[in-house]
């Protein structure tokens, strides 16, 4: 289990972290999602041991991950920016990361190899930026991590090889219980393929939980209606085209039927709502929405 406990990191004064905690269960894949500057990239350096809190725990199954040897190679992590050493080939960071991960799998490394056909001899510094990320996907995956924890990883990538990615991972997770975190701006693909969420704010935790119990909290309505809606409606944000209003109200889906109901509307439905709405909504409602500005 991943754990963050009261973590603090300060970068010239400027709270990357402030008090954050999270908790990732063993065997999930969690979303993290946050808007720019959030601090996801810094807290996946803290995962990985890049970097150390000022203050907090951030724990794997309850050790520290900061010059934890025995605890890095449980993990394996692909940035955002691909790192490799300079004139390397694939092959050459195969046996770089072979000898470091204990668990590495050269019979795997073979078997994907004929996946992603990639020249294995060519310098790594030749690839372009969709076959780097395929590349540090083959080695990761190779390294039988324990949790694997992933930032924008299939950025840049054709929605062929996204869906090849996607059905790796998740395939690794069920055999072998490994645990995925995974930091993305694409909401969507996060809402296929996770049953955890976290969002994070200004180095904060806004809210982490199920998936599931994430969509049940937050219901969006439309209904049409001349008496007044229920006292104590917790609306997010409302809008309205003609006579029909659109709402986003905070509650269950049976709560917010039986109250609006209640009111005996002239037409009233509910709609599905994506994460991306979850997202935009828990920000902070409309004042998060995008705006109509004069150019």
């Amino acid at each position: 289990m991943i754990t963050v406990l009261h973590a603090v990191k300060v970068f010239d004064g400027f709270r990357a972290l402030d008090d954050l905690h999270l908790a990732v269960p063993d065997g999930a894949v969690y979303g993290l999602v946050g808007p720019n500057g959030a601090g996801k990239t810094t807290l996946l350096r803290h995962l990985t041991g890049v970097l150390r809190p000022d203050s907090g725990q951030v724990l794997i199954d309850g050790a520290p991950v900061y010059e934890n040897a025995d605890t890095k190679a449980r993990i394996a992590s692909i940035p955002d920016e691909i790192y490799y050493l300079p004139q390397a080939t694939i092959r050459d960071m195969m046996r770089f990361y072979r000898g470091i991960y204990p668990k590495f799998d050269e019979k795997l490394y073979k078997t994907l190899g004929e996946a992603f056909r990639l020249d294995e001899r060519m310098p790594m510094r030749r690839l372009s930026k969709g076959m780097l990320k395929q590349a540090a996907f083959w080695l990761a995956l190779c390294m039988r991590p324990d949790y694997l924890l992933l930032d924008e990883p299939v950025d840049g990538l054709d929605p062929v090889m996204r869906r090849q990615l996607w059905s790796l991972i998740l395939n690794d997770t069920a055999q072998r219980g490994a645990t995925v975190l995974v930091s993305s701006h694409n909401l969507r693909e996060l809402e296929d393929v996770c049953d955890h969420v976290g969002i994070l704010n200004r180095g904060k935790m806004l809210l982490e939980r199920p998936l599931a119990e994430l969509q049940d909290n937050i219901v969006k309505v439309q209904l049409v209606t001349e008496n007044p809606l229920p006292k104590g409606l917790e609306i997010l944000h409302q809008s309205a085209a003609g006579r029909v209003r659109t709402l986003i109200v905070r509650g269950s889906q049976r709560e917010v039927t039986d109250r609006i109901a209640a009111t005996l509307p002239i037409f009233f439905d509910l709609l599905p709502l994506s994460l991306e709405e979850i997202f935009i909504y828990e920000l902070g409602g409309a004042d998060y929405a995008v705006k109509n500005l004069a150019l």
